[in-house]
């Protein structure tokens, strides 16, 4: 059974941080080249790529927080997070993980169609 768990979503003050982490389970990735993602959708408006990290390591922003978060991975526990640094009220957001797609570069991670694996999502509010 394939799980995406996420966690580290919460209340905090703007200029604060926080960490996101995804745990991915259940599942090999058949393609040669996948992708993990971090995407959110703020209540009335569409989901949004945030930021992907490809199998090779190499790693895309949208280009409202570049500068601000970084997504990483660690392999062996096969866990992907989010940092969040110098966060804004617009980054207010339910953050969903996303697994298993296939792309030849890191830029194809923040599209949302081709993921065949999602969270159930972790809230984040950023008050001012």
């Amino acid at each position: 059974q394939v799980q995406l768990v996420e966690s580290g979503g919460g209340s905090v003050q703007a200029g604060g941080s926080l960490r996101l982490s995804c745990a991915a389970s259940g599942y090999t990735s058949s393609y040669r080249s996948y992708c993990m993602g971090w995407f959110r959708q703020a209540p009335g408006k569409e989901r949004e790529g945030v930021a992907g990290i490809l199998s090779d390591g190499s790693t895309s922003y949208a280009d409202s927080v570049k500068g601000r978060f970084t997504i990483s991975k660690d392999n062996v526990k096969n866990i992907v997070y989010l940092q969040m640094n110098s966060l804004k009220p617009e980054d207010t957001a339910m953050y969903y993980c996303a697994a298993d797609r296939a792309a030849p570069w890191s830029s194809w991670c923040l599209l949302e169609s081709g993921y065949n694996y999602w969270g159930q999502g972790t809230q984040v509010t950023v008050s001012s």
